[in-house]
């Protein structure tokens, strides 16, 4: 864990950066040198260059400073959020939407997209940073503030305009723990009408609400899980013991946790993915070290997978074949029921998590910022839809298929999809759900060698 570094430390970090930026040869791929990573889109291995070297961010990893009274802190762009969290927590704040996973990086969550149960208030990670520095592909490190065109452009670029080095964010007060209540429904509409009545709100049955969720574990059995902020006495839950998180939904009306472990709920078990490794298997669990119960563990033990093709091999040998759909998609409220009735048919995987979100209202007069590569509409609830795992292929199917068709239902129905898992759109389609051409306008300014890959590159074309 990374401490507070303070200013001179970040200073030197940026300059180790930027020289290893001008070290790289000129027909390298330009790419972070960092040790873990939430990215599940598979890698071009023919994606040009000569060099495997990377970007050193090791000095970039740190938060430089908190400000408690004007509740801001100056992070750097490799910093965790389990970092900043264990920086910024002491004082009774926390991020304004602190991603479900530790090892996501503050740089990370606006270059690609963050969401968690703040959401619904507050927006996205990038809606609550204040001013950032940004290493572009010309190697120069600019200032930028909300209305800049790199600013604005930046959440979802994913490294195509360049990447954050230092990021001033918002924080808000917590209490030192978060009162939950799991509500039932009898169907994903009646899920879908009570997110837009909390939404309006910010309540339910008169009780405030920090926190929206919620899983799909069936047509006829979901669940939203209301979170307030909280300093109420009594014993506390320990959900990284013998018993995954998601299971509690189904098991308990209310709950109360610190706040530190409602933050990392959903990191124990990677969600419920970690019962690929038996970890749902009580005789597995007591014998699984509670320090490798993480999420980037897990995701550690998928790449070594990957590269020694385990999973591949035993799957010949059982004459099958799988297609990864590990996808977060955003539709509109309204239309939830449709997509999830619709996802069940043509994909068939649950659980499922939903998350509400907007975007983030001005504290003033005037309606919500938009973000260009990004673009959700101000005034619209919408409600992230994440699954992620494999479904078994038939005779007459092709490895993408899948994915392909979540795409353009997503399409269909006025959402959208992040970029962080496999892509499949043509050239022309990304173009539009993704404004490419305002991409390519600022990267001719900001890059014009093009050292940096397009979005379309990385995101699809896997470079």
């Amino acid at each position: 864990m990374v401490g507070i570094v303070g200013w001179p430390a970040h200073e030197r970090g940026v300059e180790r950066l930027r020289a290893s930026y001008a070290a790289l040869p000129a027909d390298a791929p330009v790419r972070l040198a960092k040790r873990t990573s939430n990215l599940f889109r598979r890698r071009d291995p023919a994606g040009g260059g000569t060099s495997s070297a990377g970007l050193d961010v090791t000095g970039l990893a740190g938060v430089i400073e908190v400000d408690a009274g004007e509740r801001t802190a100056e992070v750097q762009g490799m910093c965790t959020y389990e970092d900043v969290v264990a920086a910024t927590l002491p004082h009774g704040l926390v991020p304004l939407v602190v991603p479900q996973l530790r090892t996501i990086t503050l740089g990370g969550a606006v270059t690609g997209l963050g969401i968690e149960s703040t959401s619904f208030r507050h927006g996205l990670p990038h809606e609550s940073v204040l001013e950032m520095d940004v290493l572009t592909g010309a190697g120069e490190v600019v200032t930028v503030k909300p209305g800049d065109d790199l600013f604005d452009a930046f959440p979802n670029s994913y490294g195509s305009l360049g990447y954050a080095t230092r990021l001033r964010i918002e924080l808000e007060p917590v209490g030192p723990t978060v009162a939950l209540r799991h509500v039932r429904f009898h169907d994903v509409a009646e899920l879908a009408t009570a997110v837009e009545r909390i939404c309006a709100e910010r309540a339910w049955e008169s009780e405030r609400v920090d926190g929206l969720d919620g899983v799909v574990f069936a047509p006829d059995e979901a669940y939203l899980t209301l979170a307030r902020w909280a300093d109420e006495p009594g014993e506390t839950s320990d959900w990284t013991g013998a018993t995954p998180y998601f299971r509690s939904l189904q098991q308990r009306g209310t709950d109360l946790l610190t706040t530190h472990d409602y933050l990392w709920r959903w990191d124990t078990d990677w969600f419920w993915c970690s019962g690929a490794f038996g970890l749902h298997d009580p005789r597995v669990r007591r014998v699984w070290p509670r320090r490798w119960r993480r999420s980037d563990v897990y995701h550690r033990l998928v790449g070594l997978d990957a590269r020694f093709g385990i999973t591949a091999r035993l799957d010949r040998r059982r004459g099958v074949r799988r297609e990864r759909v590990v996808q977060d998609v955003e539709v509109p409220v309204d239309r939830l029921a449709a997509f999830v009735a619709w996802f069940d048919e043509a994909v068939g995987m649950r659980p499922v998590w939903v998350c509400p979100l907007r975007l983030r209202e001005p504290a003033g007069p005037g309606s919500a910022r938009t973000w260009p590569v990004y673009p959700l509409s101000p005034g619209t609830t919408y409600v992230n839809v994440g699954f992620w795992g494999t479904v078994l292929l038939g005779p007459d199917e092709s490895d993408g298929d899948r994915n392909r068709a979540v795409e353009a239902e997503v399409t269909r129905l006025g959402g959208h999809k992040s970029l962080y898992s496999d892509s499949y759109y043509d050239e022309a389609t990304f173009a539009s759900l993704y404004s490419t051409a305002h991409l390519d306008r600022l990267r001719a300014q900001l890059d014009p060698a093009g050292r940096l890959p397009s979005l379309y590159d990385k995101a699809v074309r896997r470079r």
